[in-house]
């Protein structure tokens, strides 16, 4: 730092318009080396006050905190990476957990579908038997009841008929042995 002070005040005197001019330029009077002298005084108290070690020093803070921040950034992004790949893998254990759940689910439907189609061909099955025996119990009711009818109309018909052959003296007789036999069964 010293040697760019050093070169900066050399190069400040030779490029001086001063030197141009006439006349005595070590004078007071000459406002060019006032100036140069005013210019070099600053630049002792600078260094004098230590102003560029204090400006070094405060880039060295400035740049280890810089760095210690990269540093910091590094071990966070690695950080990072570890979280994402950590989370990524998890996420695939879930949607293969997700897969194996719905490949299961898909099985259970499957096998309740077809249990459901056995459940309904038995209802069917049950459903058919008891309507063929409902068809047979009216068939034989309706069977039954034919034959109470013919059994119905036979019995008038053959009392009318004999009613018409039967004789007051007939009936008065079996009227007595049928009340004769009603006594007998009943004691």
């Amino acid at each position: 730092m010293r040697k760019l002070l050093s070169l900066s005040a050399l190069g400040t005197l030779l490029a001086s318009p001063a030197l141009a001019a006439s006349g005595p330029f070590f004078s007071l009077r000459n406002t060019d080396f006032v100036v140069l002298l005013g210019f070099l005084l600053f630049l002792g108290v600078l260094v004098y006050f230590k102003v560029p070690q204090m400006l070094t020093g405060q880039l060295d803070k400035r740049a280890a905190g810089i760095r210690s921040d990269l540093e910091e950034a590094r071990a966070l992004r690695e950080e990072a990476q570890t979280l994402l790949a950590s989370y990524e893998r998890k996420q695939r254990e879930v949607q293969e957990q997700a897969d194996k759940i719905v490949a299961q689910a898909r099985i259970d439907a499957e096998a309740a579908a077809e249990q459901a189609r056995k459940d309904l061909d038995v209802s069917i099955a049950r459903r058919l038997a008891s309507a063929e025996g409902q068809i047979a119990s009216a068939e034989a009711a309706a069977i039954k009841a034919v034959r109470d009818q013919a059994i119905v109309v036979a019995v008038a018909a053959a009392r009318d008929v004999i009613a018409r052959q039967m004789s007051a003296e007939d009936q008065s007789r079996m009227l007595d042995d049928s009340i004769t036999q009603v006594g007998a069964k009943l004691h």
